[in-house]
């Protein structure tokens, strides 16, 4: 008996080509792929085109994953290894646990060292964020020579952290220094000022916003990101350039602010060629009265001064997890407040 098919109505597809049947073929005859919680799903084999192409992506990342496993790894995993023990690079290992933990944490010049960390990290950050974005503003204005003008503002970032304080010791030393000696010639009296524990943290938090210029290339990029559509609108319906600032530039400079708080934090924990240098020339590693002893200057005198590279090596895992804490609670908190929307809605 033939079977008739109605006038416009197409062909009822057969059980394996209905559609949800994972066991039916496609339209190219490939077998479907299963859902997750079924079978195993069929994998065609790979094409020697993109077997090539894996290989090619492999040899371009695996100098990077070189380099994470030699200076990244490998030390992390070597430095808490050696925190478990006593060790002082000459003689014989001895294991004691968790004990250069709990010295660490019962430490008073960790304490002061601690606290002067935070108390670099809490200025500096900050103003070196607002700095940064000063110099930013100012090298993204359209004037005439304006790769001039970005030269010279970021020239300063240049010069070595080293010189840059070692040259400032030389200039305000007490007897001999250019400062005080200009400053006897006109009758004012000289002073010392790295000779207190507070001016000279002080010194090395402004001598820390010399590498502004850093920072403020990152800004300049985010604020060329900014369509200038919206500021002409601003600008349209009223807005001076304070409110643009705060209603605009700030809003979307969100993200870039956040990058540069996070290397900032890192930064500021570690802090420590400013302190190595000033204090140097003013008596002695962390001097006057341990005010420059910052965390990871008292981290160096105990490797190599006092050689206890299993007490230093647990500082610098505590140091290690601090920085990630505080970088993971600032990535969290940044949820309210960074703004990844470019058109500023």
């Amino acid at each position: 008996m033939t079977t008739t098919t109605r006038t416009g109505t197409a062909p009822r597809p057969s059980s394996g080509e209905r559609r949800g049947d994972d066991d039916g073929p496609t339209s190219r005859g490939r077998p479907r792929r299963r859902p997750a919680g079924g079978r195993a799903r069929e994998r065609h084999p790979w094409t020697p085109a993109e077997r090539r192409r894996l290989r090619v992506g492999i040899a371009f990342i695996s100098p990077w994953i070189l380099g994470v496993l030699v200076f990244i790894a490998y030390p992390l995993i070597y430095s808490f290894a050696i925190s478990l023990t006593r060790y002082s690079g000459m003689a014989d290992i001895t294991w004691v646990g968790f004990a250069n933990y709990v010295a660490a944490f019962i430490d008073p010049l960790v304490h002061t060292a601690v606290g002067n960390t935070l108390f670099y990290a809490v200025i500096a950050v900050p103003v070196g964020i607002v700095i940064a974005i000063v110099i930013a503003i100012a090298m993204n204005q359209d004037v005439r020579e304006i790769g001039w003008y970005r030269t010279a503002l970021y020239i300063p970032s240049l010069i070595p952290t080293f010189a840059l304080a070692f040259i400032f010791v030389v200039l305000v030393n007490p007897q001999t220094g250019l400062v005080n000696q200009v400053m006897k010639l006109v009758g004012i009296p000289a002073t010392n000022l790295l000779g207190d524990p507070t001016t000279a943290k002080l010194v090395i938090v402004a001598l820390a916003q010399m590498g502004a210029g850093n920072a403020a290339l990152i800004f300049l990029a985010g604020l060329r990101g900014i369509p200038k559509t919206l500021y002409e609108a601003a600008r349209v319906d009223g807005a001076g350039p304070l409110r643009q600032f705060f209603a605009l530039t700030l809003p979307l400079l969100s993200p870039v602010i956040l990058f540069n708080l996070i290397t900032g934090i890192s930064n500021g924990l570690q802090v420590f060629t400013e302190a190595y240098v000033i204090s140097s020339g003013t008596g002695g590693l962390g001097s006057p009265d341990n005010g420059t002893l910052f965390y990871m200057l008292y981290l160096y005198k105990n490797a190599f001064s006092y050689a206890q590279l299993g007490f230093a090596s647990a500082m610098a895992v505590l140091l290690f997890l601090a920085g990630m804490i505080l970088s993971g609670l600032v990535y969290w908190l940044s949820k309210r407040f960074v703004n990844y929307d470019v058109t500023g809605e």
